[in-house]
C-alpha cells in the first residue's frame, strides 16, 4: 500500500534549500519515491493560516518511506535542511482500493 510524505514548507536560505532540493531529490528516487506535487499554487478552501509551500511525495509502502527517511543518504540531505527552510512534515498511509 502507497504512504505518501506531505510537507508544508518555509524557505530560508535560497542557496542551502537548492543543496537540500537535489540531495532529496537523489535520495527519493533511489528508495522508489515519486513526487506527486511540488510546489504548485496552492489555495485555501476553508480553514486557515495561509499555505506554504506544499510537496507530496509518494513511495510504495510505509516500510519504504521510513528506510529513506533513516537512510544515511537522506542524513546528508538533512545537515542542509536544517538552514535552507523550516517545516512541518507529515507520513501518511494510503488506504488500498475499494
Amino acid at each position: 500500500m502507497s504512504a505518501y510524505v506531505i510537507s508544508e514548507v518555509e524557505v530560508r536560505d535560497a542557496s542551502a534549500m537548492e543543496a537540500y532540493r537535489v540531495l532529496a531529490a537523489q535520495t527519493i528516487a533511489q528508495y522508489g519515491g515519486r513526487y506527486l506535487v511540488r510546489g504548485g499554487d496552492a489555495e485555501i478552501v476553508e480553514g486557515g493560516p495561509p499555505p506554504k509551500t506544499v510537496i507530496i511525495v509518494e513511495f510504495p509502502s510505509m516500510e519504504r518511506l521510513r528506510e529513506w527517511y533513516a537512510s544515511p543518504e537522506y542524513a546528508e540531505a538533512l545537515k542542509h535542511r536544517r538552514t535552507a527552510l523550516d517545516r512541518r512534515l507529515v507520513f501518511v498511509e494510503g488506504t488500498a482500493p475499494s
